[in-house]
């Protein structure tokens, strides 16, 4: 069918500063291990999380100073430009497609603020028409890789022919807090990171893949799980600890009830292809979806090399599945702030 969306191409981006997990501990150590007496019980996170290393919008000092609102959403207004405009550029040549081509872009982002938004910041620089629909969502989180990537379906099948562009980004780590001396705060320090990836959609024949169902479920009373607190500083984390275990509870019933809603089952799933929110979130999501110990191995691999950048992560996983060999159906999840999980099917284009 010719009216089906279409992922035409996939890139991904990260900024130049690298943090390696063993610095990363090193200096948290030397931050809070005097104010904060229960930091030598949770720094054990920094070794358990399965992360190698991370890349920053800033170099690893400028996270050992104090920072209010207005120094960080300048960090993040220039940071997160110079991933977009990679991405995009990426996403957009290997599609083969000029900017001026783009109908629409559907930008997700929950780790900062500016207005205008991305998008209409870069849009004379990158070339996209005066007439593109914008569609910037904030909000979503960790989900959005998924949630944000469905938006973005509906939109390319409500226009035929339209040519939508996706792009999450994040940049967790202007979120660290010196001033935060609760185990949340201790535990993002241990396992966030920035990154982008960028997305071309189009209903038509050709493509990697169909994107073939989309569905969300809002999980009821479970705000407090994840979000963020704000405060005069900027974003403080909430992450409960009973994450792993609600997730291994109740995810394998609410994507079951997704996949129904589109006349599918668990079974018909040959791959599910998940964001990586951390290794025990890991171990639960196999144990929940009645995977094999160690099936999620890109998820481990690609937390291992860049940590969890939160929305952008399950796309960096969907890049490496695509390049080892995508079966013919597989599942994208993702578990974000709501509480609530995200999910999409997509089938391999012969």
């Amino acid at each position: 069918m010719t009216d089906t969306v279409k992922l035409l191409s996939l890139a991904v981006a990260t900024p130049d500063n690298i943090i390696l997990q063993t610095e990363a501990a090193e200096t948290a150590s030397r931050l809070f291990s005097r104010r904060f007496q229960d930091f030598k019980y949770l720094a054990r996170v920094f070794e358990n999380a399965g992360i190698r290393k991370r890349h920053a919008a800033r170099p690893l000092s400028w996270f050992e100073e104090a920072h209010g609102w207005q120094d960080r959403m300048a960090a993040y207004a220039e940071a997160a430009s110079g991933l977009f405009r990679r991405s995009t550029t990426a996403a957009l040549q290997r599609a083969g497609i000029a900017a001026n081509q783009v109908d629409c872009i559907v930008t997700a982002s929950s780790t900062g603020l500016a207005t205008p938004s991305l998008e209409a910041r870069l849009a004379g620089e990158m070339g996209f028409r005066g007439d593109i629909e914008r569609v910037p969502v904030f909000g979503l989180g960790c989900a959005a890789g998924v949630s944000g990537l469905a938006i973005a379906t509906r939109m390319a099948r409500s226009r035929p022919s339209a040519v939508v562009l996706f792009v999450a980004i994040e940049l967790c780590s202007l979120a660290f807090r010196l001033d935060e001396l609760t185990r949340s705060n201790i535990i993002a320090t241990a396992l966030f990171g920035d990154g982008a990836a960028a997305c071309v959609l189009r209903a038509g024949e050709s493509g990697i893949a169909e994107i073939e169902s989309t569905g969300e479920h809002l999980f009821p009373d479970s705000l407090g799980i994840m979000g963020w607190k704000i405060d005069d500083t900027g974003f403080g984390i909430i992450l409960e600890q009973s994450l792993p275990v609600f997730a291994e509870t109740h995810l394998r019933s609410a994507i079951a009830g997704i996949l129904e809603r589109s006349g599918l089952s668990l079974p018909d799933i040959d791959r599910f292809i998940c964001h990586p929110g951390g290794a025990k979130v890991l171990t639960a999501l196999e144990t929940s979806l009645d995977l094999d110990e160690g099936s999620l191995d890109i998820e481990r691999d690609v937390i291992g090399d860049y940590g969890n950048m939160s929305s952008p992560t399950v796309l960096f996983v969907l890049e490496r599945v695509i390049a080892s060999g995508l079966p013919a159906r597989s599942a994208l999840l993702a578990m974000g702030p709501g509480f609530s999980a995200s999910c999409i099917t997509l089938r391999r284009v012969a």
